[in-house]
């Protein structure tokens, strides 16, 4: 007999290295700083986890801010140069795999974090623009030396209750280990996308879904779950 499949029908968007390339605007950014650009000349895209070594516990994706000597300066002059900051290229497919899942009536929203959130807002609407069915939320960074990453948890369910919306009937899509763990205590069915440079998820989020793209992604929905 099959599995029952579950009945999803909201989707939660992280955004930065799901949607939009973060990997792409890290690297011209440590390029072509005048601050860093000498200390990181020697490497190529493909060395970014080198550059940037990725913290696996806790973030398993590239961040700024895990950079073991630079991290503090490195993640303060980023969100300083609105050149590198904004240049977040949306990643192939991604336009249209979500109008797709718009026509077929999932509510759509991102779950994006970071400390200044006006600013936050301004870069989601250049990166999504024209994705109008996409609702915007935004969600605080942990300011205690992001230990708890994230404050998603609460987000997602205050977001929903809301809407009327059922946690059980929501998928987050996140390349941040730590809100997977997010996601699974808020009752939300975790996806976690695997692009470049991700680490493997722990031995204790072995069941969570990996995906390596959107359109993995729209596979393992239309496949796995159903809206009725």
């Amino acid at each position: 007999m099959s599995e029952k499949k579950l009945v999803i029908k909201n989707i939660f968007w992280d955004v930065d290295g799901v949607l939009a390339n973060l990997n792409h605007a890290y690297y011209c950014f440590i390029k072509n700083h005048p601050m860093f650009k000498e200390h990181f000349k020697q490497y190529e895209y493909k060395d970014l986890p080198i550059a940037l070594p990725v913290e696996t516990k806790k973030f398993g994706a590239m961040e700024l801010k895990s950079h073991p000597t630079l991290g503090v300066d490195l993640d303060r002059e980023f969100c300083a140069s609105n050149d590198y900051y904004f240049d977040r290229p949306l990643y192939p497919g991604t336009a249209k795999i979500l109008r797709e899942l718009n026509d077929m009536g999932y509510l759509q929203m991102t779950m994006s974090a970071g400390f200044n959130m006006d600013k936050k807002k301004e870069l989601l609407r250049r990166v999504l623009g024209g994705l109008d069915f996409l609702r915007i939320e935004v969600v605080e960074h942990d300011k205690a030396g992001m230990e708890q990453g994230s404050t998603k948890e609460a987000k997602m369910l205050a977001v929903l209750e809301k809407l009327g919306a059922k946690p059980e009937e929501t998928v987050l899509v996140d390349d941040r280990i730590y809100n997977i763990y997010s996601a699974i205590k808020a009752g939300v069915h975790p996806v976690r996308f695997r692009s470049e440079f991700t680490t493997d998820s722990p031995a204790d989020l072995k069941d969570v879904p990996e995906v390596e793209n959107i359109y993995q992604f729209k596979d393992w929905l239309l496949k796995n779950t159903t809206m009725k």
